[in-house]
């Protein structure tokens, strides 16, 4: 008997279209079509085609800007993973200790990024703040308001601080649906505790971790709020990482068509990384 097939359902999805639409599609639109033209006000706009787009590629600017963007990104990536799965290994399985840690490590994640930001700009000062008073009184020099390598110390160690919980949170959902039989038998076979997490619990993570890799990526590639409270991408530019500057092309400088195509190169580089890494770690997978 063949089965009739109701297409009424569709109309279920056009509210939720609707609002994709307004959300997304009209705005990206409008940056597209900022992006091939020029205005001087009244509404009146000349088109320039790919100008913005080979001043933004030839920019030494946006290359400077690109090449922080990819280095932070990079170094909070080779921190965070590895530390969330070691601080996620130590966590108790179970009882009330699992659960004390399990809020714990979420606390950093329901503060706002500019409370965040807030925090450690005080947190960091070098006159009154507890990071830097104590590295200055080790007689460690520490001034990230001046200095672009404390500066950049400061920004990673918060960005750890707030998203490293994130890692944690994902691999202790992996190694808690791990069956307890394969423990068992690790015991009786004698398997070391490095081969016990070479061979049981990182394969076992692997999508968990793809997760967290992927999230985080998006996330630290397209940071702007914590490291603009913090050091407003100075001292100088020195901390002026991809987004920060674009926000000042666009409302500093108030030139949109620059501004414009740097966010279309933005959004196709994050999607092209964020689908080569996607691929790469899935790769193995596949075969």
């Amino acid at each position: 008997m063949q089965k009739t097939l109701n297409n009424k359902a569709w109309f279920m999805v056009l509210p939720v279209l609707f609002i994709v639409a307004l959300n997304a599609i009209v705005p990206l639109m409008t940056v597209v079509n900022y992006s091939v033209q020029d205005t001087f006000g009244n509404n009146l706009f000349f088109f320039e085609g790919t100008r913005w787009f080979s001043e933004v590629l030839a920019s030494e600017r946006f290359h400077d800007s690109l090449l922080r963007q990819f280095f932070f990104t990079f170094t909070i990536l080779v921190i965070e993973v590895p530390l969330g799965v070691g601080i996620a290994l130590t966590m108790p399985r179970r009882g009330f200790w699992s659960s004390v840690c399990l809020v714990l490590m979420a606390l950093p994640l329901l503060i706002p990024w500019n409370v965040v930001g807030a925090m450690w700009n005080i947190y960091a000062l070098p006159d009154i703040g507890l990071l830097g008073y104590g590295l200055n009184w080790l007689g460690i020099p520490f001034d990230y308001t001046q200095q672009p390598v404390s500066a950049w110390f400061t920004v990673i160690l918060m960005d750890v601080w707030h998203w490293t919980s994130l890692v944690v949170l994902l691999a202790y959902a992996g190694l808690r649906s791990i069956d307890d039989n394969y423990y068992r038998a690790a015991q009786i076979d004698g398997a070391s505790r490095w081969a016990v997490f070479r061979y049981i619990q990182l394969p076992k993570m692997k999508h968990v971790l793809t997760i967290a890799i992927l999230l985080r990526f998006m996330d630290s590639f397209m940071i702007y709020t914590e490291p603009f409270v913090l050091t407003g991408g100075g001292p100088g530019n020195a901390t002026t990482v991809l987004s920060i500057d674009l926000v000042k092309a666009a409302l500093g400088e108030f030139n949109l068509g620059v501004a414009a195509a740097m966010s279309i190169i933005y959004f196709l580089m994050t999607l092209l990384v964020c689908w080569l890494f996607y691929t790469l770690i899935t790769q193995g997978e596949k075969k």
